[in-house]
């Protein structure tokens, strides 16, 4: 069977789908080293340049989302949807996959849609707390589905359900660098304490703010930052603090390295998606939520309060954190009890293994 198996995994748009994909298609690797897996994205978004430098092939459909501000656009939209279910019906006839995987995003709806049509058995992959559109509308169609939280047969078939986590950078766990070299690579001192600010693959505008309009309060503490921008806001910040950078804060636009800089931080600040949580949970990390308003349905919110409820993070709304968040995490840095319990609380709430839990599951879908 080894050399026979071939798999479609679909989906992506953003980092939170896209390290969940790669991570389940590592963990088939290993079971069946043989196994042919063909990735299914969106022309344009990330997943067409970051599969790829994983090592996998990959295929884009011209589909997109609904414009909701622009009503005309949605002619387009549809035409879109409609060339992409018959691309993907093509796809899988020459792939001939014996499963197909969605993991959430525009791509994983027409690809599940027409491999459900075509009789091949498919698992969708859930991150977050409050389902996503795509996989409640493909929930019917699917032979199970795999949570991180619990409470989601508000959204899906209960008996269709298992709760294996999210998948994550294997990276961040297998690696053996110490805290104080992971300090020192970014050319901070190992005996201050370290804040990580990470605003996402696409970078956080508030995060940023947060620290960019309290440099004073940079400048005239003992603690050091890290500060990954996102490309998008680099530029602008990098012009901003020509000449007046303080020694403490470090400027990235994007970190290959997360095991390193989750190691070097004492405390993180970060966005709530799903697949952010589940590491700082795997590896017990103190973190400051700050969830996107921008996303469907508040999700992050919902994920952020699912760590809070059970006092394993500490939660900073949007709006209030360009005032208020760098004054808090700079207070709860230098608290150590504070840290231990959060670091405690989180560890508690970790699903280790979930990409070989998944894998498998893929394998007995195929079985059955």
């Amino acid at each position: 069977m080894d050399d026979k198996l071939r798999i479609i995994i679909s989906g992506g748009g953003t980092g939170g789908h896209i390290f969940p994909a790669v991570s389940i298609a590592n963990a088939i690797k290993e079971l069946y080293p043989e196994a042919e897996i063909l990735f299914v994205g969106a022309l344009g978004r990330m997943e067409m340049q970051r599969v790829p430098a994983a090592g996998y092939k990959i295929i884009g459909l011209p589909i997109c989302g609904f414009d909701r501000k622009n009503l005309l656009n949605n002619i387009k939209v549809l035409f879109k949807i409609w060339k992409s279910q018959r691309m993907a019906k093509n796809i899988i006839k020459d792939f001939k996959p014996m499963a197909a995987v969605g993991v959430g995003g525009y791509a994983s709806g027409p690809l599940l849609n027409q491999a459900a049509k075509m009789g091949i058995p498919c698992l969708i992959q859930e991150q977050n707390s409050y389902a996503g559109v795509t996989n409640k509308l493909l929930a019917k169609k699917a032979e199970l589905i795999c949570v991180a939280y619990d409470g989601m047969e508000k959204f899906f078939p209960a008996e269709k359900i298992i709760k294996t986590g999210n998948p994550v950078r294997q990276s961040l766990l297998s690696s053996t660098v110490e805290k104080d070299e992971a300090v020192k690579s970014f050319g901070l001192d190992p005996e201050k304490k370290t804040i990580l600010l990470v605003g996402g693959s696409l970078g956080a505008r508030t995060i940023n703010d947060s620290v960019m309009q309290h440099l004073d309060l940079v400048e005239n503490t003992d603690v050091q930052f890290i500060l990954q921008t996102g490309k998008y806001y680099h530029a602008q910040i990098t012009d901003t603090l020509k000449g007046r950078q303080p020694k403490n804060l470090v400027v990235t636009d994007f970190i290959s390295d997360m095991a390193a800089a989750y190691k070097a931080a004492d405390l993180v600040i970060s966005r709530a998606g799903a697949s952010s949580i589940s590491e700082f949970c795997l590896i017990g990390k103190p973190v400051i939520l700050v969830p996107s308003p921008n996303v469907a349905e508040d999700h992050q919110t919902k994920n952020a309060m699912a760590l809070v409820e059970k006092q394993a993070a500490i939660y900073v709304k949007d709006a209030d954190a360009p005032a208020t968040l760098l004054k808090q995490a700079i207070e709860l840095v230098n608290d150590d009890k504070k840290l231990q319990n959060l670091s405690a609380n989180i560890l508690t709430l970790a699903l280790p293994d979930s990409a070989t839990i998944i894998a498998k599951e893929v394998i007995k879908i195929m079985r059955k």
